[in-house]
């Protein structure tokens, strides 16, 4: 398969930025907005505009909250952003082991 399988790759998750979201979230389940930024070393601005994308997509699930007075925004993988970043996963596989 290999090269056949470039269109497999989902185009919502390639970015870095929004792959970056999908790798933590599969490890971690779930993040405050807070630690996502730091950990991924993004911008307010762009980190929200990428969890809007796989929002809409429904990889991810936004929940607002307040804690002490203070915003707490949590988001957390889906199962249908889990199974999309597995078939993403498997789709680069494929690319990465072709034979060129």
């Amino acid at each position: 398969m290999g090269l056949a399988d470039l269109g497999r790759l989902d185009e919502v998750i390639h970015g870095r930025m929004r792959l970056g979201i999908m790798v933590y979230l599969a490890d971690a389940e779930a993040a405050d907005f807070t630690e996502l930024k730091t950990v991924l070393e993004a911008t307010q601005g762009n980190l929200s505009i990428h969890l809007k994308k796989l929002e809409e997509a429904g990889y991810v699930a936004i929940t607002k909250s307040f804690v002490n007075n203070k915003p707490l925004t949590r988001i957390a993988i889906t199962p249908e952003g889990r199974l999309a970043f597995a078939d993403y996963l498997e789709a680069l596989s494929r690319v990465i082991a072709s034979p060129g």
